[in-house]
Parts: structure tokens; C-alpha cells; sequence
């Protein structure tokens, strides 16, 4: 059990350590000036952003007001019994724009363009053009890993900010006809709630949430050496392993900013 467990540590760091490698070359790249390969970069990129962005907009929008909608209901029903019921305005910037709006997010794009970058990737190695990519000198971080994770935190991001608003919308629809809570209220007890901390840790954990989705499917991806029945089954590790570093990533970035 002992040498089990030793074992998977060391598959956990070795792991983590190729994945903050091809984030930090990745970057490098994003970087690096360079004429060749600037327009198809450019391409890739613009093609990614649309796929997880707006392509993704109809089932955000649709989640997003509908856990806004749970959210209020549930808090404008029970809160009063506990005599706060002005804090509603505090329970979603608590719940949504704080935790679930990135959150969900995350993982509807891992779920949704992740799991589609991995598979893409996945039979571009079974039909040998990652290998000829490599043949020809082409660097598989500029023209196939970077604009991915640029496109998918680009997107990622936007989304997140979209949920929010979404999400936001939603539960005032309900305070205003179920709880009769005027659209000024509702609004003042949100921005009062709000403050510069959560605004930060929002617009930062998508950018962490959105490198480690793309990182891992790509990684995923271009692990498929030669059997089609691989792909598959690096796709669902891709998608496995993007919810389960998304929640550890949350976890380590909620728990040292609001309980120091």
C-alpha cells in the first residue's frame, strides 16, 4: 500500500510538472516575436475563441439564469426565517460570481471545447501529422498548444463574465416577482456586497481555470500514440482530469485569499 500510494504521488508531480511545462512554453511562445506562422497562429486562435465562446453561448446562458433563478429562490425562501433576509444581494456574490460562476464555466468548456481539443489532437497523432509537424521543424507549441490556450482563455474569461450577468439577471427576475424586491435594491445589495477581492479573484480564476483546461486536453491529445481506441479513452482523462485540477485550483485560490 505504502509503495501504491509513493507511486501516485510521483505520477501526481510528474503530471503536474509536464503540464507547467507546456504551459510555460506555451507562453514562451506567446512571447517570442516571430514572422512565420503568425497568421495561421492568428487563425487557430480566432477559430478557438469562437467554438468555446459563442458557440458556447446558448447552453451558458441557459444554465447560468437558471442557477440564478435556484440560487434567489432558495435564499429569498430561507434567509427570512432566519431573519437576514437582506442578504441576498450577499449570497450571490458569495455563490455565483464568486465560486459557481467560474466554476461552471470551467466546467462547461472542459466538458464542451476540452474534450473536443483533446480528440482533435488525438487523431491528428493517429494519422501521423503531429509527426510530420515535427518532420518538417514546425514547433508543436506555436502552431498547435499556444493559440488553443490562448483561445480557450481568452474565451474562458469572457464566458465567465457573461455568467455572471446571465446568472445576475436571472435572479432578479425571481426577487422581483416572487420577492418583490425592486431592481434598485436588488442592485445596491450586490454592489455593496462586492468587493475589489472578489472583482480580482473573478477575473483570475478563469485565466487559471482556462490554461489548465487547455493544457491538459492538448497534453491528453498529443499523448495518442498510434490506436485509434486511444482516443477516447485520453479524452475522457482530459475531461477527468480538467474537473479535478479546477477544483483543486479553486480550492487552493478560495481558501489562503478569505480565510487569511
Amino acid at each position: 500500500m505504502t509503495e501504491w500510494i509513493r507511486q501516485k504521488v510521483l505520477d501526481a508531480f510528474s503530471y503536474a510538472g509536464a503540464l507547467w511545462e507546456l504551459i510555460v512554453r506555451a507562453v514562451w511562445e506567446l512571447t517570442r516575436p516571430a514572422e512565420r506562422g503568425r497568421q495561421e497562429a492568428l487563425r487557430v486562435i480566432t477559430r478557438q475563441i469562437l467554438f468555446t465562446g459563442v458557440d458556447a453561448l446558448p447552453v451558458t446562458s441557459a444554465i447560468a439564469l437558471m442557477l440564478g433563478m435556484i440560487v434567489i429562490t432558495q435564499a429569498g425562501t430561507q434567509l427570512p426565517k432566519l431573519g437576514a433576509g437582506g442578504l441576498v444581494g450577499s449570497i450571490i456574490v458569495i455563490v455565483v460570481i464568486r465560486e459557481l460562476g467560474p466554476l461552471v464555466t470551467a466546467l462547461i468548456i472542459a466538458g464542451r471545447s476540452g474534450t473536443a481539443i483533446a480528440t482533435e489532437l488525438g487523431n491528428m497523432s493517429v494519422n501521423r501529422e503531429v509527426t510530420a509537424l515535427k518532420l518538417m521543424g514546425i514547433p508543436l507549441q506555436r502552431f498547435i498548444v499556444m493559440p488553443r490556450m490562448v483561445g480557450v482563455v481568452v474565451a474562458m474569461f469572457c464566458l465567465t463574465v457573461y455568467f455572471d450577468l446571465v446568472a445576475v439577471l436571472g435572479g432578479f427576475l425571481i426577487a422581483n416577482t416572487q420577492l418583490t424586491i425592486p431592481f434598485e435594491a436588488f442592485i445596491e445589495g450586490i454592489t455593496r456586497a462586492l468587493s475589489l477581492a472578489d472583482v480580482a479573484f473573478t477575473a483570475f480564476k478563469p485565466l487559471a481555470f482556462g490554461a489548465a483546461v487547455a493544457a491538459i486536453c492538448c497534453h491528453h491529445g498529443l499523448s495518442v500514440r498510434a490506436s485509434l481506441t486511444e482516443v477516447p479513452q485520453q479524452t475522457t482523462k482530459a475531461m477527468i482530469n480538467s474537473v479535478t485540477v479546477c477544483l483543486v485550483l479553486d480550492l487552493l485560490i478560495t481558501v489562503p485569499a478569505y480565510l487569511s
